[in-house]
Parts: C-alpha cells; sequence; structure tokens
C-alpha cells in the first residue's frame, strides 16, 4: 500500500481536480455563463470535493480526516444534481454531462473506499496508506 504523504497523492483529489477543470470549462460560454447562480453553485461543489479531501488530510487525524472525506462525498452528490440542472436547461449537451457525472461517481467511489480503509485500519496520524 503506498502512503499518501501530500493531499495531492490521494487519487480522489486528482480526479476531483479534473472534474473541477471541467466543470469550470463547461460553465464558461454562452447561456450558462449567464446563470449566475447555479455557475457559481456548481463550480462551487466541485471545489468542494477537492478541497475537503484535502483539509481532511491537512487535519492530520483520521476522524476528522473521515469527516471532511464525508462532506466531500456529498459535494460530489451536489455537483451531479447541478450537472443534472444544466443538462436540462440545455447548458450542456447530455453526452458531456453524462460524463461529468460518471466522473463525480467515480470520485465518489474512491471517497467511500478510502473512508472503509480509514474506519479498519489502525492508522491514526498524519500518514495515511491507500489501497
Amino acid at each position: 500500500m503506498a502512503t499518501f504523504h501530500r493531499f495531492q497523492d490521494i487519487e480522489a483529489w486528482q480526479k476531483a481536480r479534473i472534474l473541477t477543470r471541467e466543470v469550470y470549462e463547461a460553465s464558461k460560454y454562452g447561456p450558462f455563463a449567464k446563470d449566475f447562480g447555479l455557475r457559481d453553485q456548481m463550480c462551487r461543489s466541485a471545489v468542494s470535493i477537492m478541497a475537503n479531501i484535502a483539509e481532511g488530510f491537512g487535519r492530520e487525524g483520521k476522524r476528522e480526516f473521515l469527516q471532511f472525506l464525508s462532506t466531500a462525498k456529498g459535494s460530489a452528490s451536489e455537483t451531479q444534481s447541478h450537472l443534472c440542472v444544466a443538462i436540462d436547461q440545455n447548458y450542456i449537451s447530455e453526452e458531456k454531462g453524462q460524463r461529468l457525472i460518471t466522473l463525480a461517481d467515480e470520485i465518489a467511489r474512491m471517497i467511500t473506499g478510502l473512508m472503509k480503509y480509514l474506519r479498519r485500519t489502525d492508522i491514526d496520524g498524519a500518514k495515511y496508506k491507500n489501497d
């Protein structure tokens, strides 16, 4: 098992970074760019995935990390919901929206796996192992 020395080593964070970049890109143009409420909420929820993984890791305690991972997972679901609205409003194509929804689902599953691992491990400190 690999040891995490930095939050950037966590694959779920890496994928969340990709999702965030793609959400920002998708919301830059056309009518989507003018729907400030949805655009802002969707970008914020995507950023929240990354931020909560990083912050939880930085707290250096297993319980806090688990709490922040749970919040990150919730933000992945929130992002998926916003993507559904964007699809329904024809701001993004069904194909692009479903691809991003699938990516958010993959991130959520990765977070769940990390949470399960942390719950069953004796590791309690600043360095975490990954499956």
